[in-house]
């Protein structure tokens, strides 16, 4: 990997599904190379071939991630990920008629990069245990919102011939849910079953609770109450079947992620360090971890962080206009970590819960509260990711004492003493 100012020519890759288009232009701005190339075994070798004569090449993408940027870098080039939006402020500087097509995306990149990547950050090459367990915990993520879709799509079907299998159950997360869609699939399966099996069911998912047991024992024998069409039953039982034997298998899949995650977090040396932060548990640690990696070079303030994060607001001014929003161009994941840690830092760290009651009482949405927390948090941790520090309630504790920290000074006593 090269510095900027030791390359000698300038690459713009314009990356698609199928295919890749190339510009290279030297430092006089002069298109020296054009081409494009499939995305296969045979497209990569031909691109290594045409761009050796170019030792001290810098190549401008639009993404950060992917087979294409793992080619790249397999490939020796010094890569510049370009966020989508400058990428299109880019393009608009070279055709402001609002012509657009893929060697024109190439070469507005590659001159971008020519011109204005002096202060660009370069991409280099993650540790695999690190570029494991991001990806891990992603698709963990993306699999959790497939399993939510099919929970709704349960939840509509059953609304349609199965009151009391809807009204037995509050939190449809719950296998058990599941089990009875698929143990007693119609309404008429479950009122002629019997109190018996009722009570096993209950007692087999560990459901049997006195403050719920009679309740639901109440919706089995009434489960005929309100009887539908049998075709309605027929039809959307079946439905409602199919998606409840998907999600047991799907939450199987997410048993298998989980695992694997907690083995591959163990396995780093900075597990500690994350899992010390109050609220992350097991699974919000290793994304933090799989998010932020293991260079601590990559951010080089608190503040770099936050922007990525997204909980940094970006401001607008413009003579006496002045206006400050939600960052949206940030790395969502990340973003997503950080909301859900804030949120349940509040039930562990008294100083956290202070500072979103204090923003909540200031007229703030509960998301924007927990926004202003995360941006707090993320300057705790950039500290303890520099120094490999663990978290430590009482040090913090003292040092915002020291520096007269508003949320400290509402603190009780007792709350500030143990370092909560």
């Amino acid at each position: 990997m090269k510095t900027w100012t030791e390359l000698t020519h300038y690459a713009g890759f314009d990356w698609a599904g199928d295919h890749h288009d190339v510009a290279v232009v030297d430092q006089g701005g002069k298109l020296v190379l054009e081409f494009r190339f499939e995305h296969n075994a045979e497209g990569w070798s031909e691109f290594r071939s045409k761009i050796q004569p170019y030792a001290a090449l810098g190549v401008a993408v639009e993404t950060s991630s992917g087979a294409a940027v793992e080619e790249l870098l397999r490939s020796d080039c010094t890569v510049f990920p370009v966020q989508p939006m400058a990428a299109a402020r880019y393009r608009e500087r070279k055709s402001p008629g609002g012509v657009k097509n893929d060697r024109l995306d190439a070469w507005a990149l590659a001159d971008a990069l020519r011109m204005d990547g002096r202060m660009w950050r370069t991409l280099a090459t993650e540790d695999p245990l690190i570029q494991e367990l991001r990806l891990l915990c992603r698709d963990e993520v993306a699999l959790i919102e497939q399993r939510t879709a099919l929970i709704n799509q349960l939840r509509a079907a059953l609304r349609e011939y199965y009151a009391a299998a809807l009204a037995a159950f509050d939190e449809w997360t719950l296998p058990a849910a599941w089990a009875l869609v698929v143990q007693f699939p119609t309404p008429q399966a479950l009122a002629t079953a019997g109190k018996r099996p009722w009570e096993k069911f209950l007692h087999r998912h560990k459901l049997w609770r006195p403050e719920t047991a009679q309740r639901r024992l109440d919706l089995f024998a009434h489960a005929l109450d309100w009887p539908r069409s049998e075709a309605v039953t027929r039809a959307k039982s079946r439905l409602a079947v199919s998606l409840a034997r998907m999600l047991q298998t799907l939450e199987q899949q997410l048993d298998d992620y989980r695992a694997a995650i907690v083995e591959r977090f163990q396995r780093h040396p900075d597990h500690n360090l994350f899992g010390s932060l109050p609220g992350t548990g097991p699974k919000l640690a290793p994304r933090l971890l799989g998010e932020l990696g293991e260079d601590r070079a990559r951010f080089h303030s608190a503040q770099a962080l936050q922007g990525l994060a997204g909980t940094a607001p970006v401001s607008f001014q413009s003579g006496q206009i002045h206006r400050v929003k939600m960052r949206r161009a940030c790395n969502t994941h990340l973003r997503h970590a950080v909301h859900l840690w804030a949120d349940r830092s509040r039930t562990s760290c008294g100083w956290a819960q202070a500072y979103y009651q204090t923003h909540r009482a200031k007229g703030k949405s509960h998301a924007c509260a927990l926004r202003c927390l995360g941006h707090r948090w993320l300057d705790v941790l950039w500290k303890m990711w520099q120094d490999r520090t663990l978290y430590d309630g009482d040090l913090h504790a003292r040092n915002q004492q020291k520096h007269g920290s508003w949320v400290f000074k509402i603190l009780t006593p007792s709350a500030t003493s143990t370092g909560e």
